[in-house]
Order: C-alpha cells, then structure tokens, then sequence
C-alpha cells in the first residue's frame, strides 16, 4: 500500500500526459508489424512501424513509405484511430473513461491534466470534455460529408466515403496523412485547382488549430464579438493577421516559381492553401521542392510558429509568437508593460514563451546538427525542413524521410513526440520537485545585453 502511495505521489499530471501518449505510440507500434496491416502480407520493420505509430499519434504526417501504397485498409485504419487519438489527445480519452467509472467525479490532479492540455478553466471539466469529444466528430462529419463530393464522383460511393471520412479526420486533427500516393499523385496535388477539396481541407486545419477552448467560446457566445473573452479575440485577430499575411505572401514569392502556369484563381487557391496547412499540417497541392527560397524560409517560420494553445496543432504556439513579438517592440519603445487593448500581459509569460522560443529553437539546431552528421549525402535545406516539420508536428517534406537512416530516424521520432507533448510538459514531468529558497539573491547589475 505504502509503495502504491509513493508511485501516485511521483506520477505528476505532467508525467501522465507523457506517459499516455507514449503507450499509444507503443500500441500502435504493435498492430501496425502485423503482417495483414501490409498490402504485401508481409511484417513492416518495428522502427518504421514505431515511426509511422509516432507520426500518427502525434498527429504529423511524417512517412517512410506512401500511407496509400503500403498500408492495407487495416493498418490505414489503425493510422486513422492512432490520429484521431492523438488529436482529441489522451486526456480526453482517459477523463471520460474516469467519468464514466467514477459517474462524473473527478480528482484536483486529473481535472489539471485535461486543462494543462486544453487551457481550460478550473471549473466544467465534464463539460469541457464532452464539447471536444462531440464538436469534434460533428465538425469530420461535416467535412467528410463535403468531400464526399468530390471523392465520390472520382472513385465511387464506397471508396469515395471512405476516402473523405479519412481525410477530414487527418485535415481536422491537423495530421496530414493521405491516401493519394497509390494514385500516382504528390499528396494533394490533384485538387490544385479544385475548390470543394481546396477550400475544405484548409478550413478543417483551420478549425483545427484553434483550439477546443476557442470554438467553444465563440459557440458560447453566439459569434458576438463583444462577448468573447479577451483570449479568444486575441487569438482571432493574431492568428487572422498570421493566416492572410503569409496567404498574400505566398502568392508574391510563389507567382512565377512553383505557382507557375497556374492560373490567377489556383494561384490564390494555392497560396491560401500553403498558408493554412504550412503551420500544422502535411497537406500541400504544389510541389514543395519547386518553391522559392523565399516561400521555403517562410513555410519553415510557419512550421515553427505552429497552431493555437490547446488545439491539434503543433510548434511554439502562435500566441507564444504573439507575446515575444510585443515583448520585443515594447521592450525597443521603452515600455514598462506589454499592453493588448485594455490589458497587461505579466512579464511572466513573456519569461516563459521565451523560454519555450529557445528551447524549440535550441532542439531544432541540435537536431540538424545530428541528423546531417548521419547524413552526409543529404542537403541542409531539406534536412533542417524535415526536422522543422517533425518538431512542429507539421508533416511537410521535401521527399527525404524514406531515405533516412536508422539514427536519424530515431531521432524524427523524439522530435515528433517532443513537438506533440510538448517541451515545457516533457520539462515538467522530467524535472523533480525542489523547495524554492525563501530568501532571494541580489540583483546583479553588472550584465549588459544590446
């Protein structure tokens, strides 16, 4: 009994979360070296297969071999669960199965894991998580019915529907796996031109990636602007502001590289495509290895910037760019706070999304190092691209994941799952806990920095 105490009392709600995901991807591992989860009948390696597991759990889109080539529809199948795990997120799996056993009581510890992962309130766990769970199959359900348009006139009533549930459920849990590959195209290239498929997909990634505490406000308040609270509306306009500026953008650095021949209408379905998908998701309808090499710096900043808080998306955080952002023109203008509106963000969280911008930042840097070290053959851009897109659970690349070796394949795998937990919770339930010293040092004015 005493031995059972001491284990709950060192599993923090953080080393819960790392430990949830963790066996997912282990699970996941499992059924997918089975041989039937082939089209061949034959066994995959257990490190492509962990590779392919952790891809899908942590919602990226990273794959060594094509998802609609080499998978049968059972191992594809087990691709979709693992996404769809990964984007409602272990916690909300875990809490309602705790619901449904304890009839809806839940403890302090538990209530703090599912809102470490969601950003939600202390209060309405319940209803927090029923809002994700069904929000968000009504939203695939929508966007599958949608691409059902399309997907069925292509390829039939039966493969078309099967073809839409798949990648709404990759488009909204920003995972970006697809089915097109034994189709002899490049992801979505195909629909290019297309704007039930180009508009659909985007819009999925969009909701997506704004988190389940954000839709949920804007549902609350009816879509009345003056009763969304405060981050919420800062969000929207970061993330409105991030979204058409990088749209716009694309389409200048893009028009005569790889939108070429496109065109005035594909180039912008194009460019609000890239935009959209570049942050979070796999998904592309043009050529990454044809862009330009300013639109190839700008999808790696939006690789790296990520999605909202509390959503499917991965990278820093937009609203973690957003507070550095303002921190820095205030720090340059000279002013003591960081005011948004009629608010003050505390210096604290400018501390910590500084801390999460170098941390990020730092991995991304090593991890090139690394992964260029075991391959000499390989170009820098592509392998800093892929490593971007493995951290920041994006999925997009420039064709080089299947070459890699078994080192830096181990080490896309860490990256994935870094980017998915998230590094201030891997920090957290990594770190013990110390008494902080009652007596604080004194400053030290003797630094200067600039």
């Amino acid at each position: 009994m005493k031995f059972k105490l001491k284990i709950k009392r060192k599993m923090s709600v953080w080393r819960y979360l790392a430990l949830g995901y963790l066996l997912a991807i282990v699970l996941g591992s499992i059924f997918l070296i089975l041989p039937f989860a082939t089209v061949s009948g034959e066994s995959t390696t257990y490190l492509n297969a962990l590779f392919t597991s952790t891809s899908a759990t942590c919602v990226t889109g990273l794959a060594v071999y094509d998802t609609g080539v080499h998978w049968s529809t059972f191992g594809q199948v087990v691709i979709l669960l693992l996404v769809q795990i990964g984007g409602l997120g272990f916690t909300t799996f875990v809490t309602t199965l705790f619901m449904m056993v304890r009839r809806g009581a839940l403890g302090l510890s538990e209530k703090q894991a599912v809102l470490q992962s969601y950003g939600g309130k202390m209060t309405g766990v319940g209803k927090l998580v029923i809002r994700i769970v069904v929000g968000t199959f009504i939203l695939e359900f929508l966007g599958a019915a949608v691409l059902s348009v399309r997907f069925i006139q292509d390829f039939g009533a039966g493969r078309g529907i099967y073809y839409a549930i798949f990648h709404a459920v990759s488009a909204f849990c920003n995972a970006g796996f697809d089915l097109f590959g034994n189709e002899g195209f490049f992801s979505l290239t195909q629909y290019a031109a297309d704007p039930i498929v180009s508009l659909t997909i985007p819009i999925l990634v969009i909701v997506g990636g704004l988190g389940f505490c954000v839709w949920g406000d804007l549902f609350d308040c009816k879509f009345r602007w003056k009763k969304l609270q405060f981050y919420t509306k800062f969000i929207l306009v970061v993330n409105s502001i991030v979204l058409f500026g990088s749209m716009f953008l694309f389409l200048g650095f893009e028009w005569n590289a790889s939108f070429k021949g496109m065109s005035v209408g594909q180039k912008f379905l194009c460019s609000f495509f890239d935009a959209s998908t570049s942050r979070t998701a796999g998904f592309c309808t043009t050529d990454l290895t044809q862009l330009s090499g300013s639109g190839y710096l700008l999808t790696i900043i939006l690789m790296f910037i990520g999605g909202c808080s509390g959503s499917t998306a991965g990278g820093i955080k937009i609203s973690t760019f957003a507070v550095i952002v303002m921190g820095m023109f205030a720090v340059l203008r000279g002013k003591r706070d960081i005011n948004v509106g009629k608010r003050r963000i505390e210096l604290s969280l400018l501390m910590q999304a500084l801390a999460i911008f170098v941390a990020y930042l730092s991995i991304i840097l090593i991890a090139t190092m690394i992964v260029c070290a075991f391959e000499p053959n390989l170009e820098f851009q592509a392998v800093l691209f892929e490593v971007v897109s493995a951290l920041g659970t994006v999925g997009l690349s420039l064709g080089i994941t299947s070459e890699l070796g078994i080192a830096s394949i181990i080490v896309l795998i860490l990256l994935m799952y870094a980017g998915r937990v998230g590094v201030l919770t891997l920090a957290f339930a990594l770190r013990k806990k110390r008494k902080e010293a009652e007596v604080r040092r004194p400053v030290a004015d003797s630094i200067y920095i600039g």
